[in-house]
């Protein structure tokens, strides 16, 4: 390529086949991670659970489930600003290069609005919060509430829970925060 076929109307398509490669591969790591949590809970519950186990070893939970829940969190919200980045500069950007107005102008990337559209996308999103609440949340909190009611009174396993507790309150309310319920563009 010349620099004369150097075009921003190439350059912005290039930025985004880049980009939706990235949201692709951010999107499959997000998702996996849901696995890798559950897996991490059945492992930790399953310790607890043996005829050796203590309930002191809950208290491993809200680590795992912070760590895991963090990073969806962080992913997902790449994902959402990837796209949030493509439908507010970049569409525009293109659509302005090609010269179309008016009725004849059909949107640029399209998709990337449309599926924000649907009727029931804010019900989807609330589904997904509680979706998310209840796989990186509800499982450390029930972990922790279990340890205050059953498991040994040490101060130092006390201290370190109610600090977990913190961590995973902090990581329900990013979650919160960072949902996309917003019906906008």
């Amino acid at each position: 390529m010349t620099d004369a076929s150097v075009t921003t109307g190439k350059l912005l398509l290039v930025e985004y086949e880049r980009l939706k490669d990235e949201q692709k591969t951010r999107i499959g790591f997000r998702d996996n991670l849901i696995y890798a949590t559950l897996g991490s809970m059945a492992g930790v519950v399953g310790a607890t659970l043996t005829p050796k186990g203590n309930l002191g070893l809950l208290l491993l939970l809200p680590p795992v489930c912070l760590v895991l829940g963090w990073t969806y969190l962080v992913n997902d919200e790449k994902v959402s600003a990837i796209g949030r980045y493509l439908r507010l500069m970049v569409a525009p950007k293109l659509s302005e290069l090609s010269g179309a107005t008016g009725d004849e102008a059909a949107p640029v990337f399209g998709w990337e609005v449309a599926h924000r559209s649907d009727p029931d996308r804010l019900i989807r999103k609330h589904l997904q919060l509680a979706v998310d609440l209840g796989t990186f949340c509800v499982p450390a909190l029930t972990a922790l509430v279990i340890y205050w009611v059953a498991g040994p009174r040490r101060g130092d396993l006390m201290t370190a829970s109610v600090v977990e507790a913190l961590a995973i309150a902090t990581l329900a309310v990013q979650i919160i925060r960072y949902a996309d319920l917003a019906r906008e563009r």
